[in-house]
């Protein structure tokens, strides 16, 4: 639940604290369907909006939000709004007597900005409402403020992978009447201003929505994922067809000016408002008649979600005499209105001169609800989508970028295939968009945290069927792609176009042991394959005669040694080279009891052999990677070191795998609280690991990856080992 992040507040009506629980809950992804209401005990609690509408309507009680309360935690965390005057939280029909969801349907000029700085939120919700089919995934039209009313609205916003419903009551932020955030023109018209009040509950509050990316929204209001272009930078000679493109085929675009930080908002003298996200509504050519020559100009239609008359001064701006040339019949067909309402029409050039940041949301499998149907979306059906979670933690997989090579390779990476090329390419070449994102950094800005700095890199794979690229790969290889730069947004995104075949991703932070949550996602025209790629663990048994004389010298007439004589040889020898407290009598007891096959608590020479060998590889890994000479590993060496056993032909170790939670709890269990791990906690994971394999290949007859223990067997494994 939010109320985390409430710590000392108390509801207002106590009721409410016992009687509801978190009202954003997930609907099943891709799903659109309600959950139907049904009686439940009275112990249980009501969570879906169809379960708090009936309890309400049953008490005949309008609903309060326990999660987002009338308070100033859910308004600011840092900043109180600048209201002018006290502010109050009114019910909808506290504001209006006649208060509607929409009036006339949904129209991109229903959204006006109030005193928050989220312009990016409003350009996005502007341009959702330009796609009907998608604001009603959004916004569900079965609800209202007249028909069994009960103060409890219900918005579904996608979240990192999921749609989620976000249950909200419809009491909203006002000053003298009047709502202090985003508005319609209609005071009546309430369907944008409750849409931002349940995205400002899912983040957090209000405050949180101060400052982004309109692709950040668009991402949450569809499911796609985004391109951007920075204009002045890599903008593509074709950029115009790719824009009318994805227009047509109703992605949705958004366009903005950079800012500094004292000039946030400023109106350049041609009517821009730098710092300031659009929306762009057209993309078109525009047929131009003039008494010598006609012919088609490329044009791009932008709206200011002000709503008002901050518009382009130039060229074909409202009423400029360019519009002279173009003919009745186009203008009526365009839409062409001269009104202050905060959209206007510019050639592509001044557009292209003016703006520096373009985002395009494409539309994806998650978009759509299960009854669209039409030949309209097919062009949002062809894209093929795949999403994996992960994580960086911090001493397991958590490299940073490649400026750190001796960590990079232990980052998260995914397999990928690009099967052939694309329909419509000339060059043999298959597109892919890859979008990494980081999870709840939004929600985070409460406690002070930001966004983490994350790229990625893309290589090409030679053995599809290999395991994780180890450390020798990366100083060997260069990458095939990568994302546009590293930044701290919550997402990057490109489009590559690269030969068919098999791809590793790896996505990072710049820094190492940054931590955090993530999505990667990863659309193409054509099906393909993608999937986290595990750890391969493969050991090796080394032999030799080193350690005989001190064997014989303390086995006695039996021929074996106890873990305690164990004790005594190992530290007389590996004392004198490294720099620890000594293997002790527990730990002995391990290596006694990974080659002690008749469980007598003593080994005979072969025995002591063959382990003495399998130390001495332990010692030749720890001394080749511990490369400062500290005498210990960092957490990201002891990966390396795991790894370099591995790869020791004819290893008894041979198909082990360490998923990267596996290995998170090897670095809690042998590493100490700086994240250390010595000599001796090396050899403990190494026997640990070896022992637990050959005891689980053992019982693995079949070869299929299942073993069978009964409450016998296990209890001698755990206790023993």
């Amino acid at each position: 639940m939010f109320r985390k992040y409430f710590k000392g507040w108390q509801p207002r009506a106590d009721r409410n604290a016992s009687k509801y629980k978190s009202t954003i809950r997930d609907t099943g992804r891709g799903s659109s369907k309600f959950s139907d209401y049904s009686p439940r005990s009275p112990d249980q609690v009501p969570t879906t909006y169809e379960e708090i509408k009936a309890a309400c309507l049953e008490s005949g009680e309008l609903w309060e939000d326990p999660d987002f309360p009338t308070c100033d935690e859910s308004l600011y965390y840092e900043n109180p709004p600048s209201a002018p005057g006290d502010i109050e939280w009114l019910r909808a029909s506290e504001i209006h007597d006649d208060p509607q969801m929409f009036v006339d349907g949904a129209c991109r000029l229903d959204i006006n900005q109030g005193v928050l700085g989220d312009c990016w939120l409003l350009a996005a919700v502007s341009c959702l409402a330009t796609h009907p089919r998608l604001l009603k995934r959004v916004v569900p039209e079965d609800q209202s403020f007249q028909e069994d009313y009960a103060g409890v609205f219900r918005f579904e916003i996608w979240q990192f992978g999921r749609w989620v419903e976000v249950c909200i009551d419809d009491r909203l932020p006002t000053c003298n009447g009047k709502l202090i955030y985003m508005h319609s023109d209609n005071t009546n018209e309430f369907w944008s201003a409750m849409l931002e009040k349940a995205y400002a509950k899912l983040c957090g509050c209000y405050e949180s929505l101060s400052g982004g990316l309109t692709s950040e929204a668009l991402t949450d209001f569809t499911g796609g994922i985004a391109e951007k272009f920075e204009l002045r930078e890599n903008a593509p000679e074709d950029l115009f067809k790719i824009m009318a493109k994805a227009h047509s085929k109703r992605n949705l675009l958004g366009c903005s000016i950079d800012a500094t930080p004292d000039s946030m908002e400023a109106q350049l003298d041609n009517g821009l408002i730098i710092g300031h996200a659009y929306s762009v509504t057209d993309v078109r050519y525009v047929e131009v008649e003039t008494p010598r020559v006609s012919g088609r100009i490329p044009m791009v239609r932008v709206r200011n979600p002000w709503g008002d008359s901050h518009e382009w001064k130039g060229a074909w701006s409202d009423d400029s005499e360019e519009w002279t040339l173009v003919p009745e019949e186009e203008k009526e067909e365009m839409g062409l209105t001269y009104s202050h309402d905060g959209e206007f029409w510019m050639a592509y050039k001044d557009w292209v001169e003016n703006f520096q940041r373009l985002e395009i949301v494409y539309l994806g499998p998650d978009t759509l609800l299960e009854d669209d149907e039409g030949d309209e979306w097919d062009a949002v059906r062809k894209w093929e989508g795949h999403l994996m979670e992960g994580s960086w933690r911090k001493r397991v997989n958590a490299g940073g970028c490649r400026n750190f090579p001796k960590t990079f390779w232990t980052n998260p990476q995914y397999r990928v295939s690009i099967p052939e090329e694309d329909d419509d390419d000339d060059e043999g070449l298959g597109g892919i968009i890859v979008a990494l994102m980081q999870k709840d950094r939004r929600k985070m800005k409460k406690i002070g945290q930001d966004n983490n700095t994350i790229g990625y890199a893309i290589y090409g794979l030679e053995d599809p069927e290999c395991g994780p690229l180890d450390y020798s790969y990366f100083q060997t290889h260069a990458s095939d792609a990568r994302s546009p730069s590293y930044i701290n947004m919550r997402e990057i995104s490109d489009h590559h176009k690269l030969p068919p075949g098999h791809y590793v991703i790896v996505p990072t932070t710049f820094d190492p042991d940054t931590e955090g949550d993530f999505i990667l996602r990863v659309f193409s025209e054509k099906p393909d394959e993608t999937e986290e790629i595990g750890e391969d663990d493969e050991d090796d048994e080394a032999k030799g005669e080193e350690g005989r004389d001190a064997f014989l010298n303390l086995a006695g007439e039996d021929g074996e040694i106890d873990a305690y004589e164990l004790k005594d040889i190992l530290n007389n020898l590996f004392m004198q080279e490294f720099e620890f407290d000594g293997f002790s009598a527990d730990m002995c007891r391990s290596m006694v009891a990974m080659r002690d096959a008749d469980m007598s608590g003593k080994l005979g020479f072969q025995d002591f052999k063959n382990l003495w060998y399998d130390l001495q590889l332990c010692r030749k890994v720890f001394k080749m990677l511990d490369e400062d000479g500290g005498g210990f590993f960092s957490s990201y060496e002891l990966r390396r070191a795991i790894n370099a056993i591995a790869h020791v032909p004819g290893c008894n170790l041979t198909g082990l795998r360490v998923s990267n939670s596996t290995f998170n709890a090897i670095v809690m269990r042998y590493s100490n609280k700086e994240g250390q791990v010595r000599f001796d906690d090396f050899v403990a994971c190494v026997i640990k690991l070896r022992t637990m394999f050959e005891t689980f290949k053992g019982k693995d007859e079949a070869g299929e990856g299942q073993a069978t223990f009964d409450m016998d067997e296990y209890v001698q494994l755990a206790v023993y080992s």
